[in-house]
């Protein structure tokens, strides 16, 4: 019996992780893909770095055919030139292999002189995804820019007034402490877009609608409440002996604050962080509501699936949205496991 139920966990446990990995990893395999690449079926896992090109030289119509493998094994027919300049672009274009004209004269030469095909293996340029996401999607730059303000502005919000409110639960007496941290809570409870709606009059009339500072406001209304209440835990279960010892040595409250009791509260603030950093960076809603011509990271990468360009653009995109959240969560991860364990 023990061992069925061992089984079963992690059975489930393993599909879990796999319905979390796959998407991840389908997405990564084609923010790296060319633009032909993309439909081909079946589909590979794993990113390729190169093609397998076949050429000939057709001497009835003067000009090189040019065949691909494709992910079956079979070569089939990619495109037919006898002028270097369109070859070069179109290489470049639909199958992310960057070559000079010359270089690709010379390695056709021997299929024109020779009369029989020959087989060539070019290396992708891997990052072009990446770098036309910025040239094909226009304000892709300055939207990567709006986000991170919008998400270091709700950090700097979240912290400082739902850490304030939470020292205040924590160390102060004052009625209803308890329903005041309830209520903190409650407004999490409402959705950020419910809240956007009556707020964008707000915004308008004090002059902050499209603005990364108006953006940070809405995201910090439910973060400060989680703010306050992580870090009020955090307050009481700190000995308030360190505290009065500091003041006995003639340490201000504020040194106290910033010597002894900040660095042992820093993982709360750490992790009530990282829910400030998720809520602002990954939100497309309320930006939508809120912004007109700074639009964020998120919003830009939603209203181009679907679009004209390349899917395999929108992926790259989609990984430069994924990677400041690994990161920056990596980061705090250590003072996350001091609290959570």
């Amino acid at each position: 019996m023990h061992l069925v139920k061992k089984t079963l966990f992690y059975g489930l446990l393993f599909t879990l992780v796999m319905t979390v990995i796959i998407p991840v990893l389908y997405l990564t395999t084609i923010s790296f893909s060319s633009t032909i690449e993309t439909y081909d079926y079946p589909k590979s896992v794993l990113p390729s770095l190169s093609h397998d090109l076949r050429v000939s030289w057709d001497t009835d119509g003067s000009y090189y055919v040019i065949e691909r493998e494709n992910a079956r094994g079979d070569y089939e027919d990619l495109y037919i030139s006898s002028r270097f300049d369109r070859i070069q672009k179109y290489l470049e274009d639909y199958l992310n292999i960057s070559k000079t004209e010359e270089q690709l004269e010379e390695d056709f030469l021997l299929a024109k002189s020779s009369g029989e095909a020959i087989e060539l293996r070019y290396y992708k340029n891997i990052f072009r995804n990446f770098t036309k996401f910025f040239s094909v999607f226009s304000g892709a730059d300055k939207a990567l820019i709006n986000s991170i303000q919008a998400a270091l502005l709700t950090i700097l919000i979240s912290m400082t007034i739902g850490g304030s409110v939470g020292y205040a639960l924590a160390r102060t007496k004052i009625k209803g402490k308890e329903a005041i941290g309830v209520a903190s809570l409650v407004v999490r409870m409402f959705p950020v877009v419910s809240i956007s709606v009556p707020m964008a009059i707000l915004l308008i009339r004090y002059g902050m609608f499209d603005t990364m500072l108006g953006l940070a406001i809405i995201y910090s209304i439910p973060n400060i409440g989680l703010t306050a209440w992580i870090t009020r835990s955090i307050f009481l279960g700190i000995n308030k002996e360190y505290e009065e010892a500091s003041y006995v040595f003639g340490a201000t409250k504020l040194k106290t604050f910033l010597k002894i009791t900040f660095p042992l509260v820093l993982p709360a603030f750490a992790a009530s962080s990282m829910y400030a950093f998720i809520t602002a960076w990954n939100d497309t809603a309320v930006s939508l509501l809120l912004t007109d011509r700074n639009q964020t990271l998120a919003l830009l990468i939603y209203k181009s699936i679907g679009g004209s360009a390349s899917i395999n653009y929108s992926a790259a995109g989609a990984v430069i949205l994924i990677l400041p959240a690994l990161v920056f969560t990596f980061l705090l991860k250590n003072y996350i496991n001091k609290m959570w364990g």
